[in-house]
C-alpha cells in the first residue's frame, strides 16, 4: 500500500506529525496483520512553505495534464503523489477552527485538478486528522473529509473523531485516547485496503 502523509502544521516533529505517526503505526500494524506487504510512507510537510491558493482559471480542467497552470510551489509534486497513492492522510492543527492555510489550499488547487482530470482520487482512502488545543477541531475535520468525500473518496472510521487534544510539542503523545484512535485509524486503514485489493 502506498500512503501519502500531508502534514499540513508549520511545526514540524509537533503534535500534528505524532498524531499522524501514530496512524501510520497502526497501518504497519495492520498491514502485517492482514498478510499485506509493508506500506510504501511518503511525507509531506505543507505547512510553513508557501502555497499559492486557487485563482479558479480552469487551465487545469482545460489541459486535462494532471497539472495545475501554477508551477511555481509543490502543488503538481503533491498531485503526482496523490495519483500514484492508495491512501492519503491529511492532517492540519486547528486553526480558528479550521483548517491552515497550506492544507486549505492544497485541497482547494489539487482538487480541481483531480476534478478537471477524471476524478482519479475516486475509490481511494482518504482519512483527516486534526490536532486541537480545546475546540474547533470538529470543524477542521470536517473541512478535510468533505475534499475526500466530494472526490468519491472511501473515509473509514475510527473508535472516536481523529482528533488529538494538545497544545505544547509533544502533548499529542499524553491524549491517551487521541493514540488510540489514531492507532485504530490506521488498523482500519489497512483492513480497508485489503479489503479493496481482494484480500
Amino acid at each position: 500500500m502506498n500512503v501519502l502523509v500531508l502534514n499540513g502544521s508549520p511545526r514540524k516533529n509537533g503534535n500534528t506529525e505524532r498524531l499522524l505517526s501514530h496512524v501510520i503505526a497502526g497501518i504497519e500494524e495492520g498491514s502485517k496483520a492482514e498478510g499485506l506487504s509493508a506500506p510504501v510512507v511518503v511525507r509531506e510537510q505543507i505547512g510553513g512553505r508557501l502555497i499559492h491558493g486557487c485563482t479558479a482559471c480552469f487551465a487545469c480542467s482545460r489541459n486535462s495534464n494532471m497539472r495545475c497552470i501554477q508551477e511555481d510551489d509543490c502543488v503538481n509534486d503533491i498531485v503526482a503523489k496523490m495519483a500514484v497513492a492508495d491512501a492519503i492522510l491529511i492532517g492540519s492543527p486547528t486553526y480558528f477552527a479550521d483548517l491552515t492555510p497550506e492544507t486549505k489550499a492544497i485541497i482547494d488547487r489539487c482538487g480541481f485538478v483531480v476534478g478537471g482530470n477524471g476524478d482519479f482520487l475516486r475509490r481511494k482512502i482518504g482519512a483527516a486528522v486534526v490536532a486541537v488545543r480545546r475546540a474547533g477541531g470538529i470543524h477542521a475535520f470536517d473541512s478535510i473529509n468533505h475534499f475526500f468525500l466530494i472526490k468519491g473518496m472511501i473515509v473509514p472510521g475510527s473508535t472516536y473523531w481523529n482528533i488529538g487534544v494538545a497544545r505544547d510539542i509533544g502533548d499529542a503523545d499524553r491524549d491517551e485516547e487521541g493514540v488510540r484512535t489514531m492507532k485504530n485509524l490506521g488498523l482500519q486503514i489497512a483492513w480497508l485496503h485489503a479489503k479493496l485489493a481482494g484480500k
